[in-house]
């Protein structure tokens, strides 16, 4: 088979990476300014699929950094139930890599008239969700072509965590966010093939994340199933045991995504458990003692870690699908946009 566009578009994931940083800063700086002014006591975010993931992580990260609690609505809420939300003084962040889909458009429309700031991360500033948003941030990743998102999602996690670091001004975390393409160039090179060797013949897996990384043990699930025809379910380490776990016979794969932030301790002591019970389990923490370590490549700093891991993934993922005979970049019953309603 033919290197796969899925697998060039991993490969270029440094270069957007710097794109987005040498092209984006006025207007995310723009954003965070006015985010300071208006002084939200919470987030909104609006989002599908691997966008969602992105914003899920942005969740964490606001939470853990700025202190903003951060809610999930429904676009249905607005595009198909006509409901009207309380959000005057909050601000509402849209995902959205095509910027097309009818009910995130919707709800952003709704929440601006409601009273909330609105920023909009998306591909394409020609799209209906840059002319709904206050402020419309280009994520710079480029053209595409895989219907798999790669490098378009590790743009909308860098934005979203660049917005909020730009927020509180944490230096620390710019420098990290600015040293990310070179970290990115090492992490898409990173050899998970052990895992992949496993995942060639399996049925099912999990994955595990906990903290900010639990969205992109969100996004290493879906994108299993999406380019692999792989069922994987991604659970947080502290949800596994309280039922999954049941499953889990000797030999089931399980990835736990970890990076050296507060969690990584309780998730690490979780995955050991799961693998006491007969579980194949890898992950990305060396101080697990009963899984196989996945090199990790360290971005510095705990909250952009997790951007390094998916690349990795990615990278990863990718190999795994080939190997079972998948095309990922063409899966089946998918198109690249969905416009939902």
């Amino acid at each position: 088979m033919t290197e796969t566009h899925m697998r060039r578009e991993v490969l270029e994931i440094p270069d957007a990476v710097e794109r987005l940083l040498s092209r984006g800063g006025d207007a995310i700086r723009g954003a965070a300014e006015a985010l300071r002014a208006r002084d939200p006591a919470f987030f909104v975010t609006v989002a599908r699929g691997s966008s969602d993931h992105a914003a899920t992580y942005f969740k964490y990260v606001a939470e853990i950094l700025a202190g903003l609690p951060v809610a999930s609505v429904g676009p249905s809420v607005a595009s198909i139930y006509g409901a009207r939300l309380k959000v005057k003084g909050a601000a509402c962040l849209a995902v959205s890599q095509s910027g097309m889909s009818p009910d995130i458009v919707a709800m952003v429309r709704m929440m601006q008239e409601e009273g909330a700031l609105t920023v909009g991360l998306t591909n394409h500033l020609d799209s209906r969700l840059a002319e709904v948003s206050d402020h419309a941030l280009a994520l710079h990743a480029g053209p595409e072509l895989s219907v798999a998102a790669t490098k378009t999602f590790v743009n909308s996690a860098v934005a979203g965590v660049w917005l909020l670091a730009e927020l509180v001004q944490d230096d620390a975390l710019r420098a990290a966010i600015h040293g990310l393409p070179q970290a990115l160039a090492e992490a898409v090179s990173a050899d998970w093939s052990p895992l992949a060797a496993e995942l060639q013949t399996a049925e099912a897996l999990y994955c595990l994340g906990r903290g900010p990384v639990f969205a992109f043990s969100n996004e290493a699930a879906l994108k299993f199933k999406e380019t692999c025809q792989l069922h994987a379910e991604s659970y947080s380490s502290a949800e596994v045991l309280h039922g999954p776990v049941s499953i889990v016979e000797r030999g089931f794969p399980v990835i736990a995504l970890a990076v050296q932030d507060a969690a990584q301790g309780a998730l690490i002591d979780v995955a050991e458990q799961v693998a006491a019970k007969g579980a194949k389990v890898f992950t990305t923490s060396r101080k697990a003692t009963t899984a196989t370590a996945l090199p990790a490549v360290r971005t510095g700093h705990p909250l952009t870690d997790p951007i390094s891991l998916i690349a990795s993934f990615y990278a990863m993922v990718e190999q795994v699908a080939v190997a079972r005979g998948v095309n990922p970049d063409a899966p089946r019953h998918l198109r690249k946009v969905t416009e939902t309603t």
